[in-house]
C-alpha cells in the first residue's frame, strides 16, 4: 500500500517536472550551463517540497488512524487534537465525539455488568440460604425416619416376645385345662364311686 504522503509528493514532483520540461522545451535553443544548474535545483526543490508537502498534508491522516488504532487495541481514553480548520479538522472533531461515545458505552456496560454480578450473587446467597435449609430438613427428617425405623424394630421384637409368651401361655393354659379335665373326670369317678 502506497502511503499518502508519497502519492501527495509523487503528483507535486510529477507536476513540477513537467512544467521544467515545457520551460525545456520552448527554450531549448537558448538554454546555457547556468541555466542547467538553475532547472536541476529547481528539480532538487520540487523534489524536497513535493516529500515535505506530502508529509505535511498527511500528518494530521496519520495521528488519527494511529489513534483509531489505539481506540481498537481498547484505549478509550485515545482522542486526536488538531488545529486545522479543514475537513481533516472536522474529521477529528467526528472521530473525538465517537470515541467519547465508545468510552461512555463502555463505561454504561461495566456498570450493568457489576449490577448484574451483584444481582447475582444476592439470588445465588438467597438460593444457597434455601438449599442449606432443605437440606437441614432432609438430614432432620432422615434422621427422624431412622428413629422411627429403629422403634419399629424394637416394637416388632417386643410383639415377637409377647407372642411367644401368649403362646407359652396357651400352651401353659391348655395344659391346665387338660389338667382340670383330667381331675375333673376323676372327682366325677370318684363321685359315683361313692354314691
Amino acid at each position: 500500500m502506497i502511503k499518502i504522503s508519497h502519492k501527495i509528493a509523487f503528483s507535486v514532483v510529477v507536476g513540477g517536472m513537467f512544467v521544467i520540461a515545457s520551460l525545456l522545451a520552448i527554450a531549448y535553443e537558448k538554454l546555457d550551463l547556468g541555466l542547467y544548474v538553475i532547472f536541476f535545483l529547481l528539480a532538487l526543490y520540487l523534489l524536497f517540497f513535493g516529500i515535505a508537502a506530502g508529509r505535511k498534508f498527511s500528518s494530521p491522516v496519520y495521528k488519527i488512524l494511529n489513534r483509531a488504532d489505539d481506540l481498537d487495541k481498547g484505549d478509550m481514553k485515545a482522542r486526536v487534537y488538531l488545529e486545522t480548520k479543514d475537513e481533516i479538522g472536522e474529521l477529528a472533531k467526528i472521530f473525538n465525539r465517537m470515541a467519547e461515545e465508545l468510552e461512555r458505552s463502555k463505561i454504561r456496560i461495566e456498570d450493568v455488568e457489576k449490577a448484574v454480578d451483584i444481582k447475582i450473587k444476592a439470588r445465588t446467597e438467597s438460593l444457597q440460604e434455601t438449599v442449606s435449609a432443605l437440606e437441614q430438613k432432609v438430614k432432620n427428617r432422615t434422621l427422624e425416619l431412622e428413629r422411627a425405623l429403629e422403634e419399629l424394630k424394637n416394637t416388632k421384637n417386643i410383639i415377637k416376645q409377647k407372642e411367644s409368651e401368649v403362646v407359652s401361655f396357651k400352651k401353659a393354659l391348655d395344659d391346665l385345662k387338660t389338667k382340670i379335665e383330667k381331675k375333673g373326670k376323676k372327682d366325677i369317678k370318684e363321685s359315683e364311686v361313692i354314691e
